[in-house]
């Protein structure tokens, strides 16, 4: 979560832990943010992005709302217009991103294999009894890093256990690690893309220093790590934000405001019986009313803030669906 001032330099930046909890951790951060800042303070725009884009849209009153890889190449391209590849590592996913001339020209996700993701990191090295803050800079002082099998947590976390009983040293395993986690990415997500530099190295994963020290050995070419790496699609989506709101008349945000952290918002989820299909449908209500909809193949269901960037428009449909 991030608050950009009209310099376009940032003012605020939050990196939370939804911990399964992304309504309560949106409200967390808006909580948060609203005590850090003065209350002449006036949002303008707000974007949303993320694998729970549709849910942060709703609940915020988002102005724009876009995918991850749109939001983290206008990041990207932000900071360094030169860049050519991204890639990402974040707690839950992994993606890789190709531009050329400022236009993203191919990317690939992982959502499946959690081998490549820093959740996965986190678990280690909380089994092995370390501060995540200290994975990093315990394996660059590897001399020998081990060979651990990277292509499945189940089996690097075994082969990781293995070399404990062998005697080898931690940051050695760690390090290990490192490069079998590397190997992973660029096997899979990486696989057959051109990937060329500047390299930009984003999410909160790019806080580890072997994980880049790997990559740039894997690759033989440098890594850059860009000063707000953790926040950068959350960046991105505000840089569109802003250019929405700086084409548009003046207060026509859709935002909730900074009292929204104390909304009481309910989520519930149900099973539509119209086709074969059985589509799991997704509700957020406010007292009893329906803000949002969404999980519906055939759009039946859909109430969303994606399906229209203009708050006008979306608030018509609403009440023509009586909702």
């Amino acid at each position: 979560m991030v608050l950009l001032r009209p310099d376009n330099t940032l003012q605020e930046a939050l990196y939370l832990r939804t911990q399964g909890r992304p309504m309560q951790t949106i409200q967390e951060g808006i909580k948060l943010l609203r005590s850090r800042i003065q209350n002449s303070t006036e949002i303008i725009g707000v974007g949303a992005t993320g694998s729970a884009r549709q849910l942060a849209a709703t609940l915020l009153g988002a102005d724009v709302v876009k995918n991850e890889i749109t939001a983290h190449a206008v990041a990207a391209s932000r900071v360094n217009p030169e860049v050519q590849t991204i890639l990402e590592i974040g707690g839950q996913d992994s993606k890789i991103i190709i531009l050329r001339d400022g236009v993203v020209s191919d990317f690939a996700m992982n959502t499946v294999c959690a081998a490549g993701t820093g959740s996965f990191l986190d678990q280690q090295a909380a089994r092995l009894g370390i501060p995540i803050e200290e994975f990093g800079p315990l394996a660059l002082q590897s001399k020998n890093p081990v060979q651990i099998a990277g292509r499945c947590s189940v089996f690097a976390e075994s082969d990781m256990i293995h070399k404990q009983q062998l005697g080898h040293s931690l940051p050695d395993i760690l390090a290990g690690l490192c490069m079998a986690m590397v190997r992973n990415y660029l096997n899979n997500v990486g696989k057959n893309k051109d990937i060329k530099g500047p390299i930009f190295f984003q999410g909160g994963v790019a806080a580890n220093p072997g994980i880049r020290k790997a990559f740039e050995e894997e690759l033989g070419q440098s890594i850059i790590v860009p000063e707000h790496f953790g926040v950068m699609g959350a960046l991105g989506a505000a840089f569109l934000a802003q250019e929405k709101a700086l084409s548009r008349p003046e207060s026509q945000t859709g935002f909730r405001g900074l009292q929204l952290a104390d909304t009481q918002f309910q989520a519930k989820s149900f099973e539509c019986s119209g086709c074969a299909n059985r589509c799991e449908v997704v509700e957020i209500m406010q007292e009893g009313v329906s803000l949002a909809r969404w999980g519906d193949r055939c759009g039946k269901w859909s109430l969303t803030v994606e399906a229209s960037s203009d708050i006008g428009l979306i608030n018509q449909q609403r009440e023509q669906r009586g909702a």
